[in-house]
């Protein structure tokens, strides 16, 4: 299956609610984000309102009406010096992983950057994430960091790899 068979567009504040329950229902399995509890919608306002189509977009993936992917532009450190790297972040529901969705969102994202005044794309992905460090890695990122025990999940030390695509 690819991307081609969904609808992509650029996100709408009406869709923050689909995107905040695909993010939290990674939460439990330790896998994708540092949370470690739900977030909510109105927590997520502020970086919604980050976004915009010109050069930090928000793309969601729609099978019929249901949203069931979704991928961020997020400006890197918050300076602005930094606005040529964006990191990524890609987030896909539980009932359409392994259907081609994060490989064709992240091969648009490589396509788009540019458009977007992006010549670097980065990748914060836990070490133990090794579907997400192979998905980067054969779009051409290469490790350009590990920050080992930065993190703790469940009394567990996390390391955390920057894989880093120059364009």
């Amino acid at each position: 299956m690819s991307l081609a068979e969904f609808t992509v567009r650029d996100a709408t504040e009406a869709d923050l609610s689909a995107i905040v329950d695909i993010y939290n229902a990674t939460v439990p399995g330790r896998m994708v984000t540092a949370d470690t509890e739900p977030v909510t919608v109105a927590s997520r306002v502020t970086w919604f309102h980050a976004h915009n189509p010109r050069t930090r977009p928000l793309w969601v993936v729609l099978e019929g009406n249901r949203l069931c992917a979704w991928l961020s532009f997020n400006s890197f450190y918050g300076r602005p010096a930094y606005n040529p790297t964006a990191e990524i972040s890609l987030y896909v529901a539980e009932t359409h992983r392994r259907r081609g969705l994060g490989r064709g969102l992240l091969k648009r994202a490589i396509a788009e950057a540019p458009r977007c005044e992006i010549r670097n794309l980065l990748g914060f992905i836990w070490a133990h994430n090794l579907p997400s460090l192979q998905l980067f890695e054969a779009y051409g990122f290469e490790r350009w960091g590990h920050l080992p025990g930065v993190a703790i999940l469940d009394g567990v030390e996390r390391d955390l790899i920057i894989v880093g695509l120059r364009l």
